[in-house]
């Protein structure tokens, strides 16, 4: 069975949960105490030098980063359906992935760190971006359903959470209906499971 060193409000730790939920993985979760820090030590810190979470570990695979772990969940075990092979469909799931990586994490997740757990981020620059955001992603959600294709990928997995936390870092979705209705679409999948505050 798989592990994953967790933090339970962690939106990164929950998309790696979340996927496993939605192919019907099961996980052994392994709690780390983030506020001792834990992440910063072994055994974490000896799977990621980086000592961040969340840490995934699969036999002898070991992989760090959220959205590198996605990939790996939906090649092994999703299948087409969440990561297709078809090289412009793929390209199309990275891009968003990337948004995740950048867009996503600079913005509605580090207003989210500043106001919840009072990292000393600029606030404003992280709004300024997350209204930009938004709006593209209200705009691209006008038109469809989902991010990259015509279905539910792990591009949705992987920009949802933060967005959807927006509310703790200062922001309203009031404005974005197609944002919010994407967010209700995610939590209606079959095996949705939730986190704290979503």
């Amino acid at each position: 069975m798989p592990k994953l060193y967790d933090l339970e409000l962690s939106g990164n730790c929950y998309k790696v949960r979340l996927l496993c939920a939605l192919v019907s993985v099961p996980l052994e979760i392994i709690p780390v105490d983030f506020l001792a820090g834990d992440h910063k030590k072994s055994p974490v810190v000896d799977l990621n030098p980086f000592g961040e979470l969340p840490v995934f570990v699969d036999g002898d695979v070991v992989l760090r980063d959220s959205q590198a772990i996605l990939v790996y969940i939906a090649r092994k075990w999703g299948g087409e359906a969440w990561l297709p092979t078809d090289p412009a469909d793929m390209a199309h799931v990275v891009e968003w992935l990337m948004v995740a990586e950048n867009e996503v994490a600079r913005g509605p997740n580090d207003a989210r760190l500043h106001d919840k757990f009072g990292f000393k981020l600029d606030a404003n620059a992280a709004r300024e971006k997350s209204t930009r955001l938004l709006g593209i992603l209200d705009a691209r959600l006008a038109t469809r359903q989902w991010l990259a294709l015509d279905r539910p990928t792990i591009a949705d997995i992987a920009c949802m959470p933060y967005v959807a936390l927006g509310h703790e870092g200062g922001l309203s979705l009031d404005a974005y209906r197609n944002v919010v209705a994407w967010i209700d679409r995610t939590k209606k999948l079959e095996g949705f499971v939730t986190m704290p505050a979503l």
